[in-house]
């Protein structure tokens, strides 16, 4: 498997930046890439095992996402279980860290195996690119949402 990591700095109490990646269902509320994040029917809200479908800005991509680890204001693991982008397997990691009462630290990171076999390893390259400029603004956006209150998108329904 491939992997990528990224850490963002946020001017926030550690319970404050876990709480926005809690709601497991209100990712779209700072994710530039995703407009809807209903949770998949009879999914729990949050923990082991809550599902949701994320719905891409574009209209035509979509990940469905569940948490496979879960201890809060620590660490978060989501396995990406249906998507049709070119991934056979991927899994993202969350680790929170407190840095003082009011500075926190999250890192990100990806561990995926491409679609398309021997191409799809020669396309991990630019992949890894995609997602380390993705991951990125992910987690400016997460800071700029626990920091400043800037929702991407406030009326996004479900």
């Amino acid at each position: 498997m491939a992997e990528i990591a990224v850490s963002q700095v946020v001017r926030v109490p550690l319970a404050d930046l876990w709480q926005s990646w809690d709601r497991f269902d209100e990712i779209f509320r700072f994710n530039p890439v995703i407009n809807q994040s209903p949770l998949l029917p009879g999914s729990a809200k949050s923990g082991i095992g809550a599902e949701r479908h994320c719905k891409h800005v574009d209209g035509k991509t979509y990940l469905k996402e569940r948490i496979i680890g879960y201890w809060p204001e620590e660490h978060l693991v989501i396995d990406i279980f249906d998507a049709n982008i070119p991934l056979k397997k991927a899994v993202v990691t969350l680790d929170f860290m407190a840095l003082s009462a009011v500075e926190s630290l999250v890192t990100m990171r990806i561990r995926f195996t491409p679609k398309f076999g021997l191409i799809g390893w020669f396309m991990t390259p630019l992949i890894r690119m995609q997602f380390r400029k993705g991951l990125t603004d992910l987690l400016v956006a997460n800071a700029d949402f626990v920091e400043n209150g800037v929702e991407i998108h406030p009326k996004a329904a479900a």
